[in-house]
């Protein structure tokens, strides 16, 4: 079983090995002042601004046009409140007893909300191929919602200083959601968009991964050995975040008699890292920024192990029950 599962992930693997080296070439690039906190937060900004949307409305044009994959889209976006839903009571249980209100912030938001974009997505297509790319695209729809509704909610607990606003619901994620959405349903199903400019899209969307680790590597960087691997509240986080709430809602799902392909999907997704979005609110609002890039680094750098771990109970153990 062992066997067969390493080679039928050789891809996976690969995608997740290739992210732990590009968080380590982060790291050093951190060490030596290479990747700085200027350098940091204009990068952030490319990838907000620039590769994030293009990832996004790539990965929703790619598929072809049918009926079926339209109701698959929008199954996946259905889904994804629901899944935000079930992960806002287990992250707001999970946090009650924090007496540090600013780390229950972050520690409640940081399980609720994972680096589906950045990593998810070509995760989930070395999994699942453009079916699992085209999902996790729809899925990003939830979560931008709930990020900029029930996310601010949170950070805003206790503070005067910040509101939730309609504005907040215009953003990098919606728009690019929605300009795929419409280009998939409108234009889709009579014609593809120019050979060049697929291509160009591509180029920009493939900056997100590799430019989002070496932030992360960068941020960890900026930490103590002690203060990365001896918070217990960051391993709290790594539990739940990472192997409690992926493997619970995959066996719940199995339950229930999902497919196949609905709980890998979910057990994916569900499993990514902290979203990086955490940090730069925590930094927009003065909320123990600190902490939170502890958080943010801490769970990409364990996912590369807790990754395949989901995966492999879910496969073995989970599907056969």
């Amino acid at each position: 079983m062992l066997v067969e599962f390493f080679y039928q992930f050789t891809d996976f693997f690969n995608t997740v090995l290739a992210m732990f080296l590009l968080l380590i070439i982060g790291f050093i690039a951190g060490r030596f002042n290479i990747i700085d906190s200027i350098a940091s937060k204009r990068l952030s900004a490319l990838i907000i601004k620039v590769a994030q949307p293009a990832l996004i409305i790539g990965s929703l044009i790619k598929m072809e046009y049918s009926k079926e994959n339209l109701m698959l889209g929008l199954k996946t976006l259905c889904f994804g409140f629901i899944v935000h839903g079930v992960l806002a009571v287990i992250a707001y249980l999970a946090c009650m007893r924090f007496k540090n209100l600013n780390e229950r912030k972050l520690t409640e938001f940081g399980a609720i909300f994972g680096n589906v974009g950045f990593l998810g997505i070509p995760v989930l297509r070395s999994l699942l191929g453009d079916v699992g790319a085209f999902m996790a695209a729809f899925f990003i729809v939830s979560f931008n919602i709930v990020l900029w509704t029930w996310g601010i909610a949170i950070m805003a607990r206790k503070r005067d200083d910040i509101k939730l606003t309609p504005k907040k619901l215009i953003n990098f994620g919606t728009v690019p959601c929605t300009v795929g959405f419409l280009l998939f349903v409108f234009m889709k199903p009579f014609f593809d968009l120019p050979p060049f400019v697929m291509t160009g899209i591509e180029y920009t969307a493939s900056l997100c991964t590799p430019i989002s680790m070496l932030i992360i590597g960068a941020l960890l960087s900026t930490r103590t050995a002690r203060q990365i691997f001896a918070s217990g509240k960051i391993y709290f986080l790594c539990f739940i975040k990472l192997l409690f709430t992926p493997l619970l809602i995959a066996f719940a799902m199995k339950l229930m008699g999902f497919s196949e392909l609905w709980i890998f999907f979910a057990a994916t997704v569900v499993a990514m890292p902290t979203a990086t979005t955490e940090t730069m609110l925590a930094e927009l609002y003065d909320i123990e920024p600190g902490y939170s890039a502890q958080a943010v680094g801490t769970t990409s750098l364990f996912s590369v192990i807790t990754m395949p771990i989901v995966i492999f109970v879910v496969q073995a153990v989970i599907l056969p029950l």
